[in-house]
């Protein structure tokens, strides 16, 4: 086939234009699947590392003056995770 001619330009947007229609259906469809998900009560995304309980303990052990460090090793999780704990006890104060 050569694309050059005017044939050949048609049928290589004809393929463009199907492609885009397949790609909107997949999308439609995932988008259905989400809602259907939601109203059976499925929440998506990753499950948290740490419990509401141990949020609370991270907040307590640093305002004891443990270090974020020393916190991680505590829980058995991440810097970030401990981090994070704290960034979600300053925007429940705010």
């Amino acid at each position: 086939m050569d694309i050059a001619t005017s044939e050949g330009k048609m049928f290589v947007s004809l393929l463009g234009v199907f492609a885009e229609f397949e790609r909107e259906i997949i999308r439609e469809r995932v988008v259905a699947g989400l809602v259907a998900a939601r109203a059976r009560g499925h929440k998506g995304g990753r499950r948290p590392k740490l419990s509401p309980a141990q949020e609370r303990q991270v907040q307590s052990l640093k305002r004891g003056g443990m270090t974020v460090t020393e916190i991680a090793e505590t829980l058995q999780c991440s810097r970030h995770t401990v981090y994070k704990a704290l960034g979600h006890a300053r925007t429940m104060v705010d």
